[in-house]
């Protein structure tokens, strides 16, 4: 027996629940994305969406199977660029929030 939870089932949780965490989570995985770091960005686009309306709604919104999406976002997973801007699209969307790409210099 498991003495403790899943960590992903603990964030989808906490994504249901808390607006701003949901938040967190999208902004963190675009800049994971944009940073190069797709496998780490899909993987909390995945949590986000498993936390909140669910690949089966997803679909709908978006005319895709939901196990398209899913693998998708999987591990091994490879979206086409509009496939995944069609996601993200959707879930600002859904969030009722909207990212702008601001260039800093480093």
């Amino acid at each position: 027996m498991a003495l403790t939870r899943d960590f992903r089932e603990t964030i989808g949780e906490r994504a249901g629940r808390d607006p701003e965490f949901r938040v967190a989570l999208l902004t963190e995985a675009l800049n994971l994305l944009f940073d190069g770091d797709i496998a780490t960005g899909r993987n909390i686009l995945a949590t986000y969406i498993n936390g909140t309306l669910g690949y089966q709604s997803l679909g709908e919104k978006l005319g895709t199977h939901p196990k398209s999406l899913m693998r998708m976002l999987g591990p091994k997973g490879n979206p086409r660029a509009n496939n995944l801007f069609a996601i993200i699209r959707e879930l600002q969307r859904h969030e009722g929030v909207r990212f702008d790409v601001t260039p800093v210099r480093e």
